[in-house]
């Protein structure tokens, strides 16, 4: 299913009618795996009517690369394709081919190329230079690999600036998920967001016709299924020592955010484990988060860092899954009754959260505050903490925002409790203690206000955010 996307179609397509620096483009296309780079090109290519080679490699040696790719651009069988010696020969074989016509040539997960001889990207940046850089040729250049792929970018990278553009794929907007399960409510489309995020694959993975609950049972647990040989795929891909990284996102799967928590529920010493942490942000599995009321001068020496899983499976795996693998297949409805137990919690701390920032975020750029919102995200501090915060330095204006996901509603007592309680907590941890910053708030719920709740919190005019308005809103 292709869905979503009209940013980076707009992008591609935008490719096509440059005219700077010339006719020929090279593009970066990159982003995790399973978020749905092969499917967007391809889409690309076809719907624009040109005539398109796309060549995928492979772990395997360059020789095979290379005639497997010539074999595509012949569109013949890899038999019929002739040998080459080098890359360089490939390319200017290819450009004798193209002669002064338009062509697409996709070229997906190059790291394997470039993990099979060393001088295959350099054989890019001389062809490029020397035979397609005056030619129409499109060249999009694509990989699964985030940091590595990203260091095409950087100076030293025989590519670098040589790109005319690039896009890093990011999973899709929650949005899209009624897409992929419209009979669904959205009390379960937000479950489902916190279980598998806006990734594609996973969610083509599920079954649509079947319930949430259904889904964790017949899909998501079921031996030998997709979802259950992911995460170890995903490291094993990435990393040479998988089973210490393991170890790591296992500790933050259970709740260890803090260096010092991570270092006692994984026994790495506290040298190595900074390293661990690095590679694993390198990747995007992990983020060091910081309360946004921290000013961004003291951001860089502030000690309140966090580490969270950034990938939404990850998170379920590693918080409901890994600590139970040994008892799927045995005991595999005692797993589900855990999750169904406690899979109200872990909704209402992931993405239920990440929603109603998400929704403030969007809110502001609407102008649908009274300040413009800079930065979005929490505080946190030993004294309190507050699930959502937007703040403007500028202006010394700060949003405070409750969230609950319960299914009672919201008490007058919560909102008495951000704004006499908490609100001075966080004021005395900004700059001049405070003084003279506006405070605004907002209220996200599953279950509504009471009335004497949500007449208090109108009295401050706060925003007032059920279910159904944050699911609307966010859809549209």
């Amino acid at each position: 299913m292709f869905v979503d996307r009209e940013q980076e179609l707009s992008f591609l397509n935008s490719v096509l009618t440059r005219s700077q620096p010339g006719p020929a483009q090279l593009i970066l296309l990159y982003g995790r795996r399973r978020v749905g780079k092969t499917v967007l090109a391809r889409h690309w290519a076809e719907s624009a009517g040109l005539p398109t080679t796309y060549w995928a490699a492979e772990p395997e040696p360059a020789a095979l690369q290379r005639r497997k790719l010539y074999a595509r651009m012949l569109d013949v069988t890899m038999t019929q394709a002739p040998l080459f010696e080098s890359w360089a020969d490939l390319w200017t074989a290819f450009a004798r081919m193209l002669g002064g016509e338009r062509h697409v040539l996709i070229l997906d997960e190059i790291p394997y190329a470039a993990e099979a001889d060393p001088a295959f990207l350099s054989s890019i940046q001389h062809a490029w230079d020397q035979q397609f850089k005056e030619s129409k040729l499109v060249l999009l250049l694509s990989g699964s690999h985030v940091h590595t792929m990203e260091t095409l970018l950087a100076r030293g990278s025989p590519l670098f600036g040589r790109f005319t553009g690039q896009w890093h794929l990011q999973p899709l907007e929650y949005s899209a998920l009624s897409y992929f399960v419209p009979k669904w409510n959205n009390d379960e489309r937000v479950a489902l967001y916190a279980i598998v995020g806006g990734v594609p694959a996973y969610l083509e993975w599920l079954k649509p016709d079947l319930s949430l609950v259904d889904n964790i049972r017949d899909v998501i647990l079921s031996p030998g299924g997709l979802f259950l040989a992911e995460p170890e795929l995903l490291l094993y891909d990435e990393v040479r020592e998988p089973r210490m990284y393991r170890a790591v996102l296992q500790a933050i799967g259970n709740g260890a955010h803090t260096l010092d928590d991570i270092a006692n529920g994984t026994l790495i010493g506290k040298t190595h484990l900074s390293s661990y942490l690095a590679r694993l942000q390198e990747l995007g599995f992990v983020e060091r988060r910081l309360p946004v009321s921290i000013p961004p001068s003291k951001q860089f020496k502030s000690r309140m860092g966090r580490y969270h899983l950034t990938d939404a499976f990850l998170r379920f795996y590693f918080r409901f899954i890994a600590p139970q693998r040994d008892e799927l297949g045995f005991h595999s409805d005692a797993v589900l009754e855990v999750i169904k137990k406690h899979l109200r919690g872990f909704v209402g701390n992931t993405a239920f959260e990440q929603l109603s920032r998400q929704w403030v975020a969007r809110m502001s750029q609407k102008r649908q505050f009274p300040f413009h919102i800079q930065h979005v995200g929490s505080h946190w501090s030993r004294e309190v903490q507050v699930d959502v915060v937007g703040i403007n330095w500028q202006d010394k204006a700060i949003l405070l925002g409750e969230c609950k996901w319960g299914k009672d509603v919201v008490s007058r007592e919560t909102v008495v409790e951000l704004i006499q309680s908490k609100t001075p907590r966080v004021l005395r941890t900004l700059p001049d203690a405070g003084n003279k910053w506006s405070v605004h708030y907002a209220f996200f719920s599953r279950g509504g206000l009471t009335s004497a709740a949500a007449r208090l919190a109108q009295e401050y005019q706060a925003a007032l955010v059920d279910l159904p308005r944050l699911d609307q809103d966010m859809r549209n």
